[in-house]
């Protein structure tokens, strides 16, 4: 066993208590089943009544976003002894890994694409990640693109292999597990299994495929529903556009059998959706929770049931993207 091994397990072994809110370290507050993050009613949006839509709150992990839980997991069993931790990410997974690793000791280069939010390049900083910057594409075609391409490239020089090891978010079973073991669990116990849908974007398909599966193994009549890009080029950082990609590009944790759906999302309606969301409920949402509330919605109009939205982060983190879409609305308006 790792010397990371050891700390998580001697961490996770101390009493904590979640009522009192005291933890012996950050990484207590990542979400687990007995401290899940908040589900919350939207009481103005959806149109139906007979349509409730929740959010999963995932920003309440304490590095701001739900990949803090699929970092832990992958960092647990990470062998990284002598080594420097290094992963592509859109933002959200690095910030996670970064945060994580302080805490350890351990060294963290996150490779990222130039096209994320400058706030995110910012968090990074701050947390003293070494940055490797890539094309400005936030949804490259191929691995070998972008910023995973360069930390392949990283991993198979022989001038560096030996002094780097990466997660691999994409490849990794312990990022379904992540949401299998914890996500899908609180779930199902917040909606005391009376949940009929279940919305979440295709990224690197860890969400979709570790809930959909506990829910599917629960209730094979829950519609697991996948959101996507309507376009390969968009700004919506964390999701990717998996149709018409051929088969071995596809991120291989992708469990396709447990959807029932797939359905695109341009940027205007993701924007203009968590736009709606601040205006109409108060809630302060990323781009990618517009996209996926905004297909959530399209199903609403129709029928009855009880809707589960993963929200995967806040919006402070996209203050300038905001303000690109907020101006053009303005200046169109204005028109």
């Amino acid at each position: 066993m790792n010397n990371l091994s050891d700390t998580l397990i001697k961490i996770e072994k101390e009493k904590t208590d979640h009522q009192l809110r005291v933890y012996s370290n950050i990484i207590e507050l990542i979400a687990s089943e007995d401290n899940p993050t908040p589900l919350v009613r939207l009481n103005h949006l959806c149109p139906n009544p007979d349509f409730e839509i929740y959010l999963k709150m995932e920003r309440y992990n304490p590095f701001g976003s739900i990949k803090d839980r699929i970092a832990l997991e992958m960092l647990r069993d990470l062998k990284h002894e002598g080594k420097t931790v290094i992963e592509p990410s859109s933002g959200n997974t690095g910030l996670a890994i970064a945060a994580i690793a302080n805490t350890l000791g351990i060294a963290v280069e996150i490779a990222v694409p130039r096209g994320i939010p400058e706030d995110k390049k910012l968090m990074l900083r701050l947390l003293g990640a070494k940055l490797w910057e890539a094309d400005d594409a936030l949804c490259p075609r191929f691995p070998s693109e972008g910023a995973r391409g360069l930390v392949d490239a990283i991993l198979r020089s022989p001038a560096t292999r030996e002094g780097y090891v990466s997660p691999n978010q994409y490849e990794n079973e312990l990022n379904v597990r992540a949401h299998y073991q914890n996500t899908g669990p609180e779930i199902w116990r917040q909606t005391e299994g009376e949940l009929t849908h279940f919305f979440a974007g295709f990224g690197t398909c860890g969400t979709i495929s570790g809930v959909g599966k506990y829910l599917k193994e629960r209730n094979p009549d829950i519609k697991i529903v996948g959101i996507e890009p309507a376009s390969s080029d968009h700004k919506l950082p964390g999701l990717k556009r998996i149709t018409g990609l051929p088969p071995d590009l596809v991120p291989k944790i992708l469990d396709e059998g447990v959807i029932d759906g797939r359905e695109e999302v341009t940027d205007d309606e993701a924007y203009g959706t968590a736009v709606a969301i601040a205006r109409k409920e108060g809630i302060l949402v990323g781009p990618t929770t517009g996209a996926i509330l905004a297909v959530a919605l399209r199903y609403a109009t129709t029928g009855a049931g009880i809707a589960v939205v993963i929200s995967p982060d806040d919006a402070f983190k996209y203050g300038r993207f905001y303000a690109d879409y907020l101006d053009r609305q303005e200046n169109t308006n204005g028109n």
